[in-house]
C-alpha cells in the first residue's frame, strides 16, 4: 500500500512554470516539462540574461489531485556539489482535484557576486523538496544551463 507522500506525488503534477524579469514582467523562460519526477535529473535551459535582472518572478502552475495542508517547497541552489543558496516558499491549503496558480519572487545577488554565465552553465543544480508541512512528498533535482 502506497504511503501518504506516495498518494500525493502520484497525484500531483506541475503544468508549467515561467521566469519573468520582476521589473518588466517579460516572460524569459517558460517550460511544461513536469519536474516534479524524483527519479531523473532534470534539465532546464534558460536564457542567460536571466543572470542580470535585479529579481525574478517565477509562476507555477501545478494541479493536485489530495488535499495538502500546509504545503511549502525548500529550494537549494548547488554550484559543483557546493550549497550557494537557500529559499523557503509556502504556498499553503491545496484544495483536492485542484489547479492553482503560484507567484514567487526571487531577489539576484548583488551583482558583485554573481558569476559568469559560462561558468554557470551546466554547474548548477536546483534541489526542489516538496513538502505537505512535515511530510517530504517529493525531491526533484534540475540541472540549468544559460543559452
Amino acid at each position: 500500500m502506497p504511503s501518504r507522500s506516495e498518494d500525493i506525488l502520484q497525484g500531483f503534477k506541475i503544468n508549467w512554470m515561467n521566469l519573468r524579469d520582476a521589473d518588466s514582467g517579460k516572460v524569459l523562460w517558460q517550460g511544461t516539462d513536469d519536474f516534479t519526477n524524483p527519479d531523473v535529473e532534470h534539465e532546464a535551459r534558460v536564457p542567460r540574461k536571466i543572470l542580470k535582472c535585479r529579481a525574478i518572478s517565477r509562476e507555477i502552475s501545478f494541479s493536485s489531485v489530495h488535499s495538502m495542508e500546509k504545503f511549502r517547497l525548500e529550494q537549494r541552489v548547488y554550484f559543483k556539489d557546493r550549497m550557494l543558496e537557500e529559499w523557503f516558499f509556502e504556498f499553503g491549503i491545496v484544495i483536492p482535484n485542484s489547479t492553482n496558480t503560484w507567484q514567487s519572487l526571487i531577489e539576484a545577488a548583488p551583482e558583485s557576486q554573481m558569476m559568469p554565465a559560462q561558468v554557470l552553465s551546466g554547474n548548477v543544480i536546483i534541489e526542489t523538496k516538496f513538502f505537505d508541512d512535515d511530510l517530504l512528498v517529493s525531491t526533484s533535482k534540475v540541472r540549468l544551463f544559460y543559452v
